[in-house]
């Protein structure tokens, strides 16, 4: 990915279960100080999912490196950035806090 320039990626959520499930994911960006230049336009983070029984979805998140990354003296040596997500069952009830929101 090209800092400045949109990318879409797509990840996998698969329900291996026999009954239907929803699911919320989270995100996290390493190395930890690149995450202030890791800005989302779309995704489905922080959002419930539904996925029936075996069911498998390709998840999309529309994102873009801020350009300032390359300006950055502290990313000078960074050339790999890894978003990861976290997918898991949403209990009846939960809401998870949004980042940097209180």
């Amino acid at each position: 990915v090209v800092p400045g320039e949109t990318a879409l990626a797509f990840y996998k959520a698969k329900n291996p279960t026999d009954k239907p499930i929803i699911g919320i994911s989270t995100y996290n960006v390493i190395p930890f100080e690149a995450g202030q230049y890791f800005n989302k336009i779309q995704c489905f983070c922080f959002e419930e999912q539904w996925l029936n029984p075996q069911e498998e979805v390709d998840m999309p998140v529309f994102f873009y490196i801020d350009p300032e990354f390359v300006e950055d003296p502290k990313m000078a040596k960074v050339d790999l950035i890894t978003l990861s997500y976290t997918f898991f069952e949403a209990k009846e009830g939960m809401k998870l806090p949004l980042p940097g929101y209180q």
